[in-house]
């Protein structure tokens, strides 16, 4: 006869963190669709009930580990700043930054730009992404200062490298772009968005 796992005494906080943990497993094994609380908490070993102390519903779930996401990312962009003086340097480390992300969870990059989310849970992730394009823009900002590259909306200016980027991502996502093909052409894509294709 098969057992039940024994129900484990997770400290309140160690719980969400194991059933975030477990979720994006099974977010990158099996996609949105096999997500189930019931299903996380049986593979934990809690109680059924137990994951609704965290999360109203899948939505709510989705939407924290979207957040985790975020976080996630800003960290490594963060990162990426440091790279050294140079703003080609500094654009080349981020956009390293960006597609080893994509890279490495491209479900979890799809679910933090989904648009559908709990009305309670709409303004952080709202926020989370303002954040994310804020630092890129300022980027931009601080290198029209230092007059290494032209003047105008550094807003516009995000947009279009923030489209490059993702373009690339969703690229390797489909299948279309080869992942190691692309990070190792990616400093001359940097390039190419700096510079366009007007001889010089």
């Amino acid at each position: 006869m098969a057992h039940m796992p024994a129900s484990r005494p997770y400290h309140h906080g160690d719980l969400r963190a194991a059933l975030l943990q477990s979720a994006e497993r099974t977010l990158r094994e099996k996609g949105t669709g096999a997500l189930s609380l019931r299903e996380l908490a049986r593979d934990i070993g809690v109680s059924h009930a137990a994951p609704g102390r965290h999360f109203k519903d899948k939505q709510a779930l989705l939407d924290a580990l979207a957040m985790e996401g975020y976080e996630r990312l800003d960290r490594a962009l963060a990162e990426a700043y440091g790279a050294g003086p140079g703003f080609e340097k500094r654009m080349a480390a981020l956009a390293h930054a960006y597609l080893d992300f994509a890279v490495e969870h491209p479900e979890l990059l799809e679910l933090m730009f989904a648009r559908k989310h709990r009305p309670d849970s709409s303004a952080r992730l709202g926020a989370a992404v303002d954040h994310t394009f804020g630092s890129l823009t300022r980027l931009f900002a601080d290198a029209q200062e230092s007059g290494e590259i032209v003047d105008g909306d550094p807003e516009r200016i995000a947009l279009a490298a923030a489209a490059h980027l993702h373009g690339l991502a969703a690229l390797i996502a489909s299948s279309a772009l080869d992942a190691d093909e692309a990070v190792a052409g990616l400093d001359e894509h940097v390039h190419l968005l700096l510079y366009g294709l007007k001889p010089r």
